[in-house]
């Protein structure tokens, strides 16, 4: 047991062992004291909460078992006693993290005869106790959940802690529990603020007679901005309603989390709820960007996926220690937005020693460049910087730009210090396209490719090329290779690209990589990797959008759906399309948010729809429609409800490239928001 007197001096050792290994491994710059001690005004640490107990100085890393297994029969004591030794075993517990958290479904759906909690006994045989002392005994810590509520949120009825806080309480502390999720169903309507600081309460009083310090997480769901008075509440709260697994969900999460920065600080964390890494419904690039993010933003790092089941991938990215030292940067600032033109994000996250953490993240469904300066980040003027790429592990310098070619849906998280001795380092190489990559159903298209050197020295012996799966044809048109390549100055190449005869329509992965020399002689390397995807020219005439292929899709819950609604889950689980009482035979259901492209080549000029949301959900739902000629706002409708009929949509799409259809939540969440682009059409 650590009594909470002992937490600074650990976090305090914990800073400075991570100070040095930072240092060992080049990825973070000695600065003067000077920098460490910034105001508040200036940018600085915010100030400390009342409810200062020495409790989450950083934000929690841990487990939780909710988004791998819900309360389906693997959760039980067997599988919180496995994660706890593989976070031992795999090295995520040497890589921060701590808590074992069991969520919703542990008890049974009474209490006793004393009005005590009773562990499930089929799942917790040995019960709770047993079990956070198994935890204990590997150097970890034990998380239970239970409701602000009468109830618990899961149908079965468990006992929630509404008119019992003490109880349970002092019940979690005498088990060794050191950490609640305290969520908000059943809620009897009481004020959300009075059921969350009395269970505070309770905590406090309940450490006071054990000596056991509960770290406190508020799941509210940012119903009633916590985050606006819960600083002397709860350690962390939930800024959102729950994640799902998908690209949509995290992206909407994300977006509802960013702007909440002023907010959060040490003992006091924005919470936009648990990492899916691994949980198989986004690719490994979305789940590097959820970690990126995340890691950017000072959020808790709770692991949601069954980790005895997790691929060498997934383990990469959760262990991956110098994003994780993103996250748990001591001056516990979170990443603030620099810029977010066109889907192209720049965060920069304020560290300790005076770095800066930056995300440069892509939201869109193609490659795109993103730049920014050390100067917009925050650094200081300097004759040169380090930039370390925290994913590639590798330093480079740069003369102030910082910037690269990310793919679609993709992250490039660096750090980036004002360095005497950058020179020791090789120029940036920033490896980028020039246009739209496509490849032409049986065709030979052109992608030009670009190696430009960010840095103050000239990057020597450059070397470019391209690869792609078997039976591609790609053929260098222009040099790809050139003995110098002054500072601010492209190698640009110009390549054909011929997919295998009979290639179907959709995504494939090339690389792009660039070789050059560094100062003392090494070969250093970098890659892009390219989603190009193989197109169909569309069809001259008036075609139904419901029949023609698309480049890309993304939507909230389940598939967009050809020509019915959307059901939420497995493709086909739809309804005719129905706004405003009329049926339509032809069109797309999707969810809000949602996006879908579709390859136009500047051959198309209009596109049109009947717009709304559909009736499936009665009275609920309210969207926004937006059609999209490649950068550009062609058409949009304003939040539309319900009980709104059909509203007719048309684009002038002129020359366009790609067209993109998008739904937004209109502005108050997703729930409900099934939206239909019913009769849609395109004209080319």
């Amino acid at each position: 047991m650590r009594h909470p007197s002992t937490r600074p001096r650990r976090r305090r050792l914990l800073g400075a062992l991570t100070a040095s290994l930072l240092a060992l491994t080049g990825a973070a710059p000695a600065v003067a004291a000077a920098d460490r001690h910034l105001s508040a005004a200036d940018g600085g640490p915010s100030a400390a909460p009342a409810l200062a107990d020495g409790l989450a100085l950083t934000p929690p890393m841990g487990f939780n078992n909710w988004n791998a297994t819900h309360c389906g029969p693997e959760f039980d004591e067997e599988m919180v006693e496995g994660i706890a030794d593989l976070f031992v075993t795999s090295g995520l517990k040497d890589a921060g993290y701590e808590y074992v958290n069991l969520d919703d479904c542990w008890a049974l759906p009474s209490r006793d005869a004393d009005g005590k909690l009773v562990p499930d006994p089929d799942r917790f045989p040995h019960g709770i106790k047993a079990v956070a002392d198994y935890v204990h005994a590997k150097g970890l810590k034990l998380g239970i959940y239970t409701s602000a509520g009468t109830k618990t949120c899961n149908s079965a009825g468990f006992p929630g802690a509404l008119g019992h806080e003490y109880s349970d309480a002092e019940q979690f502390a005498e088990w060794g529990i050191d950490y609640l999720k305290y969520d908000n169903c059943n809620n009897q309507g009481v004020d959300a603020k009075q059921r969350y600081t009395t269970m505070r309460d309770a905590l406090k009083a309940a450490t006071a007679r054990t000596g056991r310090p509960i770290v406190y997480s508020i799941c509210e769901w940012g119903e009633n901005k916590p985050w606006e008075w819960a600083a002397d509440v709860g350690h962390l709260w939930r800024t959102t309603g729950d994640i799902s697994d998908s690209w949509a969900s995290m992206l909407s999460i994300l977006k509802q989390n960013l702007p909440l920065a002023p907010y959060a600080g040490p003992g006091h964390w924005n919470d936009p709820d648990m990492l899916e890494v691994g949980n198989g419904g986004m690719t490994d690039t979305e789940y590097r960007t959820h970690f990126s993010m995340w890691s950017v933003m000072a959020a808790p790092l709770l692991i949601g996926t069954d980790l005895r089941k997790a691929t060498p991938e997934t383990l990469d990215i959760l262990g991956n220690r110098e994003v994780i030292a993103v996250d748990q940067d001591p001056l516990g600032k979170q990443g603030t937005v620099v810029s977010s033109e066109g889907g192209r994000w720049v965060v920069a996250k304020q560290m300790q020693d005076g770095s800066r953490a930056v995300a440069l993240f892509n939201e869109n469904d193609t490659a795109q460049r993103i730049a920014t300066t050390a100067t917009a980040v925050g650094l200081p003027a300097a004759g040169g910087y380090t930039l370390r790429d925290l994913w590639q592990h590798r330093s480079s310098h740069t003369a102030g730009t910082i910037a690269a070619t990310v793919p679609a849906h993709g992250t490039v998280l660096v750090r980036v210090w004002a360095d005497r001795h950058w020179a020791g380092n090789p120029p940036a190489v920033e490896l980028g396209i020039e246009g739209l990559p496509v490849a032409v159903a049986d065709d030979t298209s052109t992608l030009t490719s670009t190696a430009t050197d960010l840095g103050r020295t000239p990057a020597r012996e450059v070397a470019v090329s391209l690869t792609g799966p078997e039976g591609w044809t790609l053929r260098a048109r222009t040099p790809s290779r050139a003995a110098t390549v002054p500072p601010g100055r492209a190698l640009r190449t110009t390549w054909a690209v011929t997919p295998p005869k009979g290639a179907q329509p959709g995504p494939y992965d090339l690389t792009l990589t660039v070789r050059h020399r560094s100062p003392d002689g090494r070969t250093v390397s970098a890659a892009l990797p390219l989603t190009v995807p193989v197109v169909v020219p569309p069809p001259a005439g008036t075609s139904y959008l419901s029949d023609l292929p698309w480049m890309s899709a993304t939507n909230h819950y389940g598939p967009v759906e050809r020509d019915t609604s959307n059901g939420e889950r497995p493709a086909g689980d739809g309804h005719p399309i129905t706004i405003g009482g009329t049926v339509y035979a032809k069109g797309l259901g999707v969810h809000a948010p949602s996006s879908v492209t579709y390859y136009t080549g500047g051959a198309c000029t209009a596109v049109t729809a009947e717009v709304g949301v559909d009736d499936e959900k009665g009275a609920k739902g309210t969207v926004a429609f937006e059609i999209w000629a490649d950068d550009t706002k062609a058409a949009s409708t304003g939040v539309l409800t319900n009980a709104m009929p059909a509203q007719h949509l048309e684009a002038d799409v002129t020359g366009a490239q790609v067209v993109r259809l998008v739904v937004t939540d209109g502005q108050d969440g997703t729930d409900s928001d099934h939206a239909d682009w019913a009769d849609a059409r395109l004209t080319c």
